[in-house]
């Protein structure tokens, strides 16, 4: 609706311009008056022009005289002088047209920092002679003990005094497992509680808490990352006043050419006229439209493969990408586990009875084991839950062990070392004091992860890497199987972005491809952020300046394709539009020109540009 409202002062004038036309084409006797036409004109102008005006002005008074503003301004101005009104309004017109579908752009890159805030948790449950007591987090002073609920988001810093207990990390690691902290280990605000309700006293204020030094980092990292100025912003400011010398000197020079030659016959309204059919030719309507058409189209065409620019400049900053940094959960693997491995004497029995075992549990490694086994008839009884070790039970009469190496550790039970140093996430099973085999479990490669290091690499790209929360050597085996530079793992959000400024001042233009609420601050610190839209946080989504709406990790390289012949096209414009302007402008200071000429080298290079820029729109994403 609001990209509708935008567009409906350009439309009315484009109707009054229009009609205009085709009323003084058939000769209709009441817009014949010069009065009227005037009038009629003036107000197709004012309803796109006044804001134009009103720019100029504004930036003439901070001192910035030369703006792309007043260059509008002064041709249009210049048209009514001559009595070309339509061409004033069409000079106007364009420029409304070329800003609004730019500002656009600039519309649809929301907020960044506001998913943060709303992420924060806002109040905490203190303990208060026995009693919870809610508090927002900021008046909740250090050494105070409060209660967490599963299912409820820590909102500071504190260390657990309660039992063992199980935290989803994900929030700050982007780990797919939720992590088991032990009693007196430091549980970090914005960690998820999972298990049971757990006590933590608390060793850091609200402000440096875990989820507040993620906002400051966004809020920094954004701040570093100013937008890429339009390119006829710093055009304007050579082009502006270079062409309107020239229409004073086209004025000025014949009357002192006329004082030194007194058979040089000078008239004032010739030159005058001549200058103003310049100012009007020199208006640069066709890169104020194409420019960011160009850019529009570039963005559709990435919109319909599932690649969605959240601006024409991330357009710009995606070409000069040399180096890919890529999250592993949920980036470049399904963020969801599976079994890989059973290793025992008969595995269908061993995953049918862990099945039984971990059918009530909510564990995403329960779920998994579960949906492999399906229907059992197998039936499990005294199951307990042994929080941060796994679940013991009773099965055909026997007792049953299963969970980490941790859990058969406190049970006496021996097993083969080599489980220790396995990558993936391995729950070990004991029947009757004595092991009785494995499951093996990992977070699967997304289809087209090979595909997509492959064709980052086709296009150039110089360096992929792999930053993730999860441990070095899962971090390893992924890295090695899709034959990317080098994989880093066991960070903290604070470490993905040291190594990203690391990057950048190397002087490499890196883009981040990340999906989690951990992300965001290097999300927000990458020359370009990438987040994957389908399943990723909102709050990356939101940070990020490309979403791929596909999760397709392969998209990236298809991002960087259409980016790069979007920006092809743009430059075609340009070197067009202003070769056949400067060829018109000598032309018209000669005399050899009229204001047909002046139509066609501003309405019929914009048209023939913007035609060009519509190429972009038909393209396919290839790489």
């Amino acid at each position: 609706m609001e990209e509708k409202r935008s567009f409906l002062k350009p439309a009315i004038s484009l109707v009054m311009l229009l009609s205009g036309i085709v009323m003084a084409a058939m000769k209709v006797e009441w817009f014949a008056d010069d009065a009227v036409r005037l009038v009629w004109y003036v107000c197709a102008y004012v309803i796109v022009g006044m804001g134009v005006i009103r720019e100029a002005v504004e930036c003439a008074a901070k001192g910035d005289v030369f703006s792309e503003f007043m260059l509008m301004s002064v041709a249009s101005v210049g048209a009514f002088v001559i009595g070309e009104y339509p061409e004033a309004v069409a000079v106007m017109l364009f420029y409304c047209i070329g800003e609004t579908l730019q500002d656009m752009a600039v519309d649809r890159a929301r907020d960044n920092i506001r998913s943060l805030m709303e992420f924060r948790p806002d109040h905490a449950s203190v303990v208060v002679d026995g009693a919870l007591v809610a508090k927002a987090p900021e008046d909740v002073a250090v050494g105070d003990v409060i209660e967490v609920k599963p299912g409820e988001r820590v909102p500071l810093d504190g260390v657990l005094l309660t039992a063992d207990a199980p935290f989803d990390t994900a929030a700050l690691t982007g780990e797919s497992v939720p992590r088991t902290i032990e009693t007196g280990g430091e549980v970090l605000a914005g960690m998820l509680a999972t298990g049971s309700v757990s006590r933590l006293k608390v060793v850091r204020p609200a402000g440096d808490s875990a989820v507040s030094r993620i906002l400051a980092m966004v809020e920094e990292a954004s701040e570093r990352k100013a937008p890429a100025e339009l390119f006829i912003r710093k055009f304007a400011r050579i082009y502006t006043p270079v062409v309107t010398g020239l229409a004073a000197l086209t004025v000025l020079v014949p009357w002192l050419w006329s004082l030194a030659d007194a058979s040089f016959a000078y008239d004032f309204g010739t030159w005058f006229y001549r200058a103003l059919i310049f100012l009007v030719i020199s208006c640069p309507c066709a890169l104020v439209i194409s420019i960011p058409l160009s850019y529009f189209a570039g963005i559709g065409a990435a919109s319909r493969q599932g690649v969605l620019f959240k601006g024409g400049n991330w357009l710009d900053a995606m070409t000069r990408v040399d180096t890919v940094v890529f999250d592993k959960t949920g980036t470049l693997t399904q963020g969801r586990f599976a079994v890989v491995g059973i290793s025992a004497e008969d595995s269908d029995s061993l995953l049918a009875t862990v099945a039984a075992i971990e059918r009530g549990s909510n564990h995403p490694i329960a779920r998994a084991i579960v949906a492999r086994a399906g229907d059992t008839a197998v039936e499990a009884g005294d199951v307990e839950d042994v929080p941060g070790y796994g679940m013991t039970a009773t099965v055909d009469g026997h007792r049953w062990a299963v969970g980490t190496l941790r859990l058969l550790d406190r049970e006496g039970v021996a097993y083969p070392k080599e489980l220790a140093a396995a990558p993936d996430t391995v729950v070990a099973c004991a029947k009757d004091g004595q092991y009785a085999g494995c499951i093996t479990l990992a977070d699967t490669l997304k289809d087209d992860a090979r595909e997509a290091v492959d064709k980052l690499r086709r296009s150039g790209v110089s360096r992929i890497e792999i930053l993730s929360g999860d441990k070095q050597a899962l971090v390893d085996k992924v890295a090695a199987e899709l034959r990317v530079d080098s994989g880093y793992g066991d960070l903290l959000p604070e470490g993905k972005v040291r190594h990203i400024q690391t990057a950048k001042d190397e002087g490499r233009s890196v883009a981040f491809v990340g999906d989690g609420i951990n992300d965001a601050p290097v999300l927000a610190l990458a020359d370009v952020g990438v987040a994957m839209g389908g399943l990723g946080a909102d709050m990356a989504i939101e940070t990020a300046d490309v979403v791929i709406q596909t999760d397709q990790p392969s998209r990236v390289a298809a991002a960087i394709s259409v980016a790069r012949r979007t920006r092809r096209i743009a430059r075609e414009n340009i070197v067009f539009a202003v070769g056949v302007k400067v060829l018109v402008m000598v032309l018209g200071l000669a005399g050899m020109t009229n204001l047909w000429a002046a139509v066609f080298a501003d309405v019929g290079v914009a048209l023939l540009a913007v035609l060009n820029a519509m190429r972009v729109g038909r393209m396919k994403l290839r790489n």
